[in-house]
């Protein structure tokens, strides 16, 4: 993980712009890990935890439509909270999650490990991705992470 966030940051840097993230299940977990290496606030923007559909309304404008017919956990809603991510920071790239970590919480068309990812660009579209993650709770939340984490990576090369 460590050489991955390296890359991030270099990539983040190297464009001379900022990452916002915008995070449900990961808990502020990615901008954590941003946030451990010395000099980020040079490519490191604002992280925002928005755990419940109020706060990703709120700090992100999600649109209530979008939550009531997709579900938080949802392509839509991570499309939105990205996009929110950037409209309501100075960064010009954002990351997006929102996912069932489990143990409870899942269904059968989305089980425990089902998390949804939004990556924008200033300027650009906003990409999304749906993944299935195994394990309990804290490694499907690693593996979020690192797929974020990898798709920020991906969405500056």
């Amino acid at each position: 993980m460590d050489a991955l966030l390296h890359a991030v940051a270099k990539a983040v840097r190297a464009k001379g712009w900022m990452l916002a993230t915008a995070e449900s299940c990961t808990g502020g977990w990615i901008a954590k890990l941003c946030t451990d290496l010395a000099g980020s606030s040079v490519w490191f923007e604002r992280g925002f935890v928005t755990y419940s559909n109020a706060a990703k309304q709120d700090m992100l404008g999600v649109q209530a439509t979008t939550l009531a017919q997709y579900g938080a956990v949802s392509e839509s809603v991570t499309a939105e909270m990205a996009a929110g991510a950037l409209q309501h920071s100075r960064a010009q790239v954002a990351v997006s999650v929102s996912g069932i970590a489990g143990p409870g919480g899942g269904t059968a068309t989305k089980p425990v490990g089902t998390v949804c990812f939004g990556w924008a660009v200033q300027g650009g579209e906003v990409r999304t991705a749906t993944r299935t993650f195994e394990g309990d709770r804290e490694a499907v939340r690693y593996q979020a992470v690192q797929y974020a984490l990898s798709g920020v990576l991906q969405a500056l090369t």
